[in-house]
């Protein structure tokens, strides 16, 4: 290379560091001038995505710990907001609530929810609405919960026969909770939809029952979430690793399985039509034949769509959720003898050994709910709550926030954060007693989501867990695999489960031998 090539070589680098350079401090000017949120210095293209390794709410831990609780991030070609103070929490669901009331559009939600007619995922107006009160009035308020809590309790006590009857009576066995929790919340779910369980008792704990629950969730469980399609649209055009291809397919096994149960449901309405009263029928109804009623005297909103969006909305968001919760219950209550023993005299002491747990006792077994609280607490289902997306231009803790931008909340970090717990670390279901009577705490414990796009599922949830949790307690001696410690590394996914599923050996309590042979 002669001297004039080394010299125009120079003057190049010069200019492409002048370049840089000028791109750079307009950068800084036009986020001061904007009152943007602090962002860490990001990449050309990919943005910030080289900052985020899973467990994804770890390393949004990470970033807003150095950054601040109102966090600005660029993936791809989308704006994320990462919130992870209550008062950011509360600045974005009250004064901007409806502002915040949407959620993002991506390739998962287009194919897995009929094009966002599920009530999680249907834009917010009119519709949306709609949508929300029939969930109210027909699945979730009070009168239902009501009228679903024998399910629930016969459910529970089907799941405690078989244990009984695998252990003989007395001889410890061992078990893997976290299947015998999703065995429990997808019967459950399948009885209010179809009337019919989804495992029989008969097989339900062994093989055959656990190759039938995998099935169902293969099935049902996609991934909800955004992928790397969503961030980077040109992938998606070219079909990047077939993942849109993936969808369709799982879409199309969906529906089949979903047109399957409506049709039956609509059989069975046929012929049981000369056998019923009008009044035993409506006491009997399931979900699917609630919402087929709704579409015949209201199709145009209660399409055959939305039918089955709802249908597969309380499969998704009902059951690996709860089950999951529950095995962190149990978890916790096995590494803490103590929180375990007291929880157990508790209900021996409100409910003895004579009958089984019912709903009625709930509300006289106080430590039971702190012991669910600081579950959830500590190990919240979703550690990022479901995104939202704002509609318009708006501001957050004084930072401009655009219109387009994705919110995230991250749970995790509120949830243990040592301004607002004290040692949050630490399982400690006392600090929850004596609040939560009929009233929300403050937005630094949020589980379920907050604002009017919250979780409606909520109490069911909270019914279901704390019947279940109590009933098996009652009943049964637990105890870990050679008295170690659980595992509680978790992993994080749509449902934060955990790394390893937890073994268990339980046998009947001497104390309830005598009823528990009677079921």
């Amino acid at each position: 290379m002669n001297h004039f090539d080394s010299l125009a070589m120079e003057n190049l680098y010069c200019y492409i560091a002048f370049f840089l350079s000028t791109i750079f401090i307009l950068k800084l000017l036009y986020r001061r001038n904007q009152n943007l949120p602090p962002s860490p210095f990001s990449l050309p293209i990919i943005g910030h995505f080289h900052l985020l390794k899973q467990p994804i709410y770890q390393s949004l831990q990470t970033l807003s710990l150095q950054y601040g609780p109102i966090l600005s991030l660029k993936l791809g070609s989308r704006s994320i907001l990462v919130i992870s103070s209550p008062s950011a929490v509360e600045e974005c669901f009250t004064k901007n609530d409806i502002i915040f009331a949407n959620r993002p559009s991506t390739m998962a939600g287009e194919h897995f929810t009929y094009n966002f007619t599920n009530p999680v995922w249907a834009p917010y107006g009119h519709f949306w609405r709609n949508l929300r009160r029939l969930l109210s009035l027909q699945i979730f308020s009070t009168n239902s919960l009501q009228k679903s809590s024998i399910i629930r309790q016969e459910e529970v006590y089907s799941l405690i026969r078989q244990l009984f009857k695998v252990s003989n009576g007395e001889e410890p066995q061992k078990v893997e909770f976290r299947y015998l929790s999703s065995i429990l919340t997808f019967n459950i779910t399948m009885r209010m939809l179809t009337g019919k369980p989804c495992v029989g008792e008969e097989t339900a704990i062994t093989d055959v029952g656990k190759k039938h629950l995998k099935d169902m969730k293969d099935t049902y469980f996609a991934s909800l979430s955004m992928n790397v399609c969503d961030f980077f649209p040109v992938l998606r055009w070219v079909g990047y690793k077939g993942i849109e291809k993936g969808m369709i397919n799982l879409s199309g096994k969906r529906d089949e399985l979903l047109r399957g149960w409506i049709q039956e449901t609509k059989q069975e309405k046929t012929s049981s039509l000369n056998t019923t009263t009008v009044v035993d029928e409506v006491k009997k109804r399931t979900l699917i034949q609630t919402l087929l009623s709704i579409h015949e005297s209201e199709p145009e909103f209660c399409s055959d769509d939305v039918v089955k969006s709802i249908t597969l909305m309380m499969f998704v968001a009902g059951t690996d959720t709860t089950a999951t919760a529950m095995e962190w219950a149990m978890a916790l209550l096995l590494n803490h003898p103590r929180v375990f023993q007291k929880l157990k005299a508790e209900i021996d002491d409100q409910v003895g050994h004579e009958r089984l747990l019912n709903e009625s006792d709930l509300s006289k077994l106080p430590y039971l709910r702190c012991v669910i609280n600081e579950t959830l607490r500590l190990y919240p289902p979703t550690p990022l709550l479901l995104p939202h997306f704002s509609a318009e231009d708006c501001t957050v803790g004084g930072f401009q926030i655009s219109r387009g931008t994705i919110l995230v909340v991250n749970a995790w970090l509120i949830h243990r954060d040592p301004k607002f717990w004290e040692k949050p670390e630490r399982f400690n279901p006392e600090r929850f007693q004596g609040i939560f009577q009929g009233q929300r705490e403050t937005f630094k414990f949020i589980p379920f989501g907050v604002g009017r796009r919250a979780c409606p599922g909520a109490g069911m949830a909270l019914r279901t867990l704390s019947l279940a949790l109590g009933a098996l307690i009652q009943c049964f001696d637990w105890e870990t695999l050679d008295k170690e410690m659980v595992d509680m590394r978790p992993v994080s996914g749509f449902v934060l489960s955990k790394a390893k599923p937890l073994e268990v050996v339980c046998s009947p309590r001497r104390s309830t031998k005598d009823m528990l042979s009677q079921l």
